[in-house]
């Protein structure tokens, strides 16, 4: 069990267990933009008091509420409700990822779970009356390609907008990202590729995509892609990612000079040296997710063989060659990246036109990613992209 550190800026459903706490606050956040309901999620978090640390209980109880949301979904559509049937796959999609994001390694129930989820997403787009949603491949390597959604601009004149590469982070996957404010953002008109990278969501889980530190591969490719579409602007392309993001959104903009703008939401500077000393505190530390999701997105068997692969995940020497607009979003009291980490890392970066942005236990906002009130953070990052990529 990962107990909760550092003083409460925020409210911890399950005070002893920082990861469920977290789990649970993803799907608060979330419920801004229709993704969860308190009372469902209250149901879900009675049926856990008592049991935090099995997740065995949580994966249960997630995939139960969504089983029955699920089902209501269908109801609706049979009865040619559409608008209906889509809150309630949006909800169920949220539901099932969330029970399953803490099931390693990913068995027959998991995978099952992961492939409802995938299903009730894909008849949300199809219903849904917002931005509309394409689900696309983006070739990546020989014979390879990367799962992705195109969400696409709304409330705009122009033919081709501009489009944010939106990434995952260590634990998170193109449905959620979508949970957590896309809609704001093609609103703002903004067209939206969220992309499933190695080491995240369909990639891994069905494809055999492995994490990998170089992760501008994917950036390129995602570039490449949007380069042969006639429905959005290749010259005004941004990428952002959330959370280990912080090292992959970086990375990108340093590597890949056709980034005009950089969103890392969250920090990141030394990404082995954050699992040395948590491998070191036996994982008694404010953790996403359990520890063994870092050997499964790598493919290993030890976590000697984990760090390893963590060798190539520092920004020395890489943030010194941004030279795009450059946003860095923190929280004042993130439990899992220091605000030091965050400090270090804006110092280095080296586009003249860079801002950091801290969010205060005062104003809300203050924890990892804003997840106590992500609306905060995220209508932060749709502004400034808006107004960088001139939308």
């Amino acid at each position: 069990m990962a107990k909760a550190v550092g003083k409460a800026t925020w409210f911890a459903y399950f005070p002893d267990d920082y990861r469920w706490s977290a789990g649970m606050m993803i799907c608060l956040s979330a419920s801004y933009w229709g993704a969860a309901v308190m009372g469902e999620l209250d149901r879900i978090g009675r049926r856990l008091q008592g049991k935090e640390g099995d997740d065995e209980a949580w994966f249960a109880e997630w995939v139960r509420m969504a089983e029955r949301v699920r089902g209501l979904g269908l109801a609706a559509e049979k009865a040619g409700d559409r608008l209906t049937a889509a809150a309630f796959h949006k909800r169920a999609c949220m539901y099932y990822q969330v029970g399953e994001r803490f099931r390693t390694p990913k068995d027959r129930k998991a995978l099952g779970a992961y492939r409802k989820a995938l299903d009730c997403f894909g008849r949300f787009a199809r219903l849904t009356d917002g931005p509309r949603i394409e689900r696309v491949e983006v070739p990546f390597g020989k014979g390879k390609r990367l799962p992705a959604l195109l969400v696409h601009a709304r409330n705009t004149a122009q033919k081709q907008p501009p489009v944010v590469v939106f990434f995952d982070g260590f634990d998170i996957t193109k449905e959620i990202q979508y949970m957590l404010g896309t809609e704001d953002l093609a609103r703002r008109g903004v067209s939206v590729l969220l992309v499933d990278a190695p080491g995240n969501g369909e990639a891994i889980r069905f494809r055999g995509l492995y994490l990998r530190h170089d992760h501008e591969a994917a950036g390129s490719a995602a570039i490449d892609y949007l380069e042969k579409r006639k429905d959005v602007d290749a010259k005004r392309v941004g990428v952002m990612a959330i959370s280990l993001g912080g090292y992959y959104a970086p990375r990108n903009a340093a590597m890949e000079k056709r980034f005009k703008a950089c969103v890392a939401w969250g920090a990141q500077w030394d990404y082995h040296e954050v699992w040395r000393k948590r491998i070191a505190a036996s994982y008694e530390t404010a953790l996403s997710v359990p520890g063994h999701h870092l050997s499964w997105i790598f493919n290993v068997k030890t976590m000697d063989q984990a760090l390893k692969k963590l060798e190539g995940f520092r920004l020395e020497g890489v943030a010194q060659r941004i030279r795009c607009p450059f946003l860095l979003v923190h929280g004042e009291d993130d439990q899992q990246i220091g605000m030091d980490v965050a400090r270090k890392c804006f110092r280095a970066v080296g586009s003249k036109d860079k801002t950091l942005k801290v969010f205060t236990g005062g104003e809300g906002g203050a924890q990892h990613c804003q997840m106590d009130n992500v609306t905060l953070g995220a209508h932060y990052i749709h502004d400034w992209l808006r107004k960088k990529l001139r939308a």
